[in-house]
């Protein structure tokens, strides 16, 4: 059974490779190149990709810093830091990049209909604090039609399924299941600041921070601010 798998380089999609793995998948990994502030987080997806074995990792490469419409893509904007965790469920933040989720998943369905897999996963989360539209089940509900409807393996009855493990888990929920997974969390990356060292400060960093100090775990990542 084959799989393309998108690959941030992060906490959730580290697991959902791993998920992957564990289900007997052969996997392939898709990363995205888009000109993003926090680009090292590729460093981090070639780390993992590798660890995990994939068969191949493709990391696409295209620029949306030319629209902007984000603190993740457009350096005038600035990113949110130090928020409390009742602050990020308020609204949708800033750090939203437009149909981002759309655009990844067009580019994994292309190539996953060339290799004739069978499955796409992705690691989104309707409970993170962030709140992103194309986060949530009916936008994968939506997807997946869209995924029968617009290509020749869904038309002739063998559609490409999306799969979204971590779409109903809470952060501590996908730490748990990513160390009976065997993640190693030290070459993941969930920082949107952009520097080397992640800044603890951000939206990513303390959803995660919270979530591991909920467990009673250190998270294996060093932070400026810790």
């Amino acid at each position: 059974m084959k799989a393309v798998i998108l690959l941030s380089g992060g906490l959730d999609s580290s697991t959902v490779l791993y998920q992957a793995k564990a289900d007997g998948c052969e996997c392939y990994a898709i990363s995205f190149d888009y000109q993003q502030r926090h680009r090292r987080e590729l460093e981090s997806a070639k780390s993992i990709a590798l660890s995990a074995g994939v068969k191949i990792h493709q990391i696409v490469n295209f620029d949306l810093t030319q629209w902007g419409g984000s603190a993740l893509t457009d350096d005038r904007i600035e990113l949110p830091s130090d928020r409390t965790l009742t602050e990020m469920s308020q609204d949708i933040p800033i750090t939203y990049v437009p149909a981002r989720n759309t655009i990844f998943l067009s580019f994994a369905l292309a190539w996953a209909e060339t290799l004739t897999a069978d499955r796409i996963y992705i690691g989104v989360n309707a409970l993170d604090y962030s709140g992103y539209p194309d986060c949530r089940p009916d936008y994968i509900q939506a997807m997946q039609e869209v995924f029968r409807l617009g290509t020749k393996q869904g038309r002739e009855g063998n559609p490409i399924n999306i799969v979204a493990p971590l779409i109903e888990l809470k952060k501590t929920e996908i730490i748990q299941l990513g160390n009976k997974l065997g993640v190693p969390w030290e070459k993941t990356w969930s920082c949107y600041a952009g520097g080397e060292t992640a800044c603890g400060v951000c939206d990513s960093c303390r959803l995660r921070l919270a979530a591991f100090a909920e467990l009673g775990l250190q998270d294996p990542v060093p932070y400026a601010s810790c």
